[in-house]
């Protein structure tokens, strides 16, 4: 004999609710979570060139660049995401754009997104959704009681629908309400790049490459049931307004577009490999960008004599070129000259108009590595001056904390590994350095004080 199911309307929205809920806190919460896993790349010269990218759209779109962070990801594919104030571009994107014209679009379709407070409506609208989704489920819980009760398998079959019918909806609303954000983000982007002088036929070129990375790859793609409008689509609402702008037809600027060249290069070589390198370099033979690629990929995979060569030649035809000294530097790096390297960098150093902490930390590297304990005090100087400016460079607090472990200077040591921890996310070892640090140090002083703050941190929504 069959037994009635015994479902209450309380447990029944209790499941519906708890399913719903794991679908919006995956929807809400995946970009905080991916962002605090992130992949990040460092790199003084193509953080300086994307800033430079983004600076003139943030003002147009009313932003403060100094409370903005840019963040390269390590991801091979063309995508960009916003975080809080942090925006987040993929160096496959960077590495595939072939003109700055189509970063510069990507990071003014993001600017629209952070302009329109579109988190923080996506947020409210996840309430709402959540909201429609529970009343749902307490109507289709009630069928079901109501089908168990009198034994009616079609009422209670009823009810399932209302309630699994009642998160789809919600679903889609959400979904449908981030497609009409990602329009307005892309209209905003064309106001940006207009006021700013600058083409949007990046972006239109952006988004045929979705569209034919989409055609090739067969799927079958629901448009309701996707965060974003389909590549058609945003192409046909994006190209009557980019071919009514006066500056549909302005190109970037030679000097930029080479440094854009450089960029591609050195990212090539670094993430993708010689042979990625040198596909880029034959596009553009005898460039200056494919002349930096040549001293890069040899750097990293010739012979460090050549490399050196390279790139002197290179600082001949750009004296004023912070890169290049920076280049050279980690070129006498690797063949073991530090003296000579700490020179290369302190050049790259003065050079340097964007004034990067991740040069200072460089600098102080090679000043650690000459190993007198006259050098090791500038090394503390520099590495501190470079955390200044740039003040979540984790691996600055290792190289700190070494620098004053060899000098004898343990509190400071733990202190700046408490700080490389607190930065990198793991609490609980910062606050263990913190307190070691805190030990040893006079109460009150700025150390100490600053050893209470890693102590008494509680991460958002967690106790201390």
């Amino acid at each position: 004999m069959l037994s009635r199911p015994r479902l209450t309307i309380a447990r029944a929205a209790r499941v519906f609710a708890t399913l719903w809920l794991a679908v919006m806190v995956t929807v809400a919460g995946s970009v905080n979570a991916f962002a605090q896993n992130v992949p990040v790349v460092r790199d003084a010269e193509i953080e300086a060139l994307v800033r430079d990218y983004a600076r003139p759209i943030f003002k147009a779109a009313g932003l403060s660049n100094d409370a903005i962070d840019i963040v390269l990801v390590n991801d091979q594919s063309f995508n960009a995401f916003v975080a809080g104030r942090r925006l987040f571009i993929n160096t496959g994107a960077l590495m595939e754009a072939e003109t700055p014209n189509e970063i510069i679009g990507v990071i003014a379709h993001e600017a629209g997104h952070i302009a329109g407070g579109h988190q923080q409506k996506l947020r409210e609208q996840l309430e709402r959704a959540k909201t429609m989704a529970i009343i749902a489920t307490l109507l289709g819980a009630g069928a079901i009681v109501a089908g168990a009760t009198t034994n009616s398998r079609g009422l209670a079959g009823a009810g399932m629908g209302v309630a699994a019918g009642g998160g789809e909806m919600a679903q889609r609303s959400v979904l449908a309400y981030q497609r009409s954000e990602e329009m307005t983000a892309d209209r905003s982007a064309i106001t940006y790049l207009n006021a700013t002088g600058q083409s949007g036929m990046g972006m239109l070129k952006t988004f045929g490459r979705f569209q034919s990375a989409l055609s090739l790859s067969g799927a079958q793609v629901d448009p309701y049931r996707i965060s974003h409008p389909m590549p058609r689509e945003r192409i046909a609402n994006l190209e009557v307004l980019v071919k009514q702008s006066p500056y549909v037809d302005k190109v970037d600027p030679p000097a930029l577009q080479q440094r854009h060249d450089m960029m591609r290069i050195k990212i090539a070589a670094y993430m993708g490999g010689q042979a990625a390198a040198v596909r880029l370099m034959r596009k553009n033979p005898g460039s200056l960008a494919s002349q930096y690629g040549l001293a890069q990929t040899t750097y990293l995979y010739g012979n460090l004599a050549a490399a050196l060569s390279k790139t002197n030649a290179l600082i001949k035809a750009q004296p004023k070129n912070p890169y290049f000294q920076e280049l050279r530097g980690d070129i006498l790096m690797k063949a073991n000259k530090p003296k000579d390297a700490s020179q290369a960098y302190a050049k790259a150093v003065s050079l340097d108009p964007v004034r990067s902490g991740l040069l200072l930390v460089s600098y102080g590297q090679a000043l650690m590595a000459i190993g007198t304990p006259d050098s090791l005090e500038k090394a503390v100087v520099q590495i501190n001056k470079g955390l200044g400016r740039d003040r979540e460079n984790v691996a600055g607090y290792r190289y700190l904390a070494q620098a004053n472990g060899e000098l004898g200077k343990i509190p400071a040591a733990d202190l700046a590994t408490a700080e490389g921890h607190f930065y990198s996310g793991d609490y609980r070892n910062a606050k263990i350095f913190a307190m070691r640090a805190q030990q040893k140090l006079k109460r009150g002083e700025p150390g100490w004080l600053r050893a209470q703050d890693i102590i008494n941190y509680a991460p958002p929504g967690k106790k201390k």
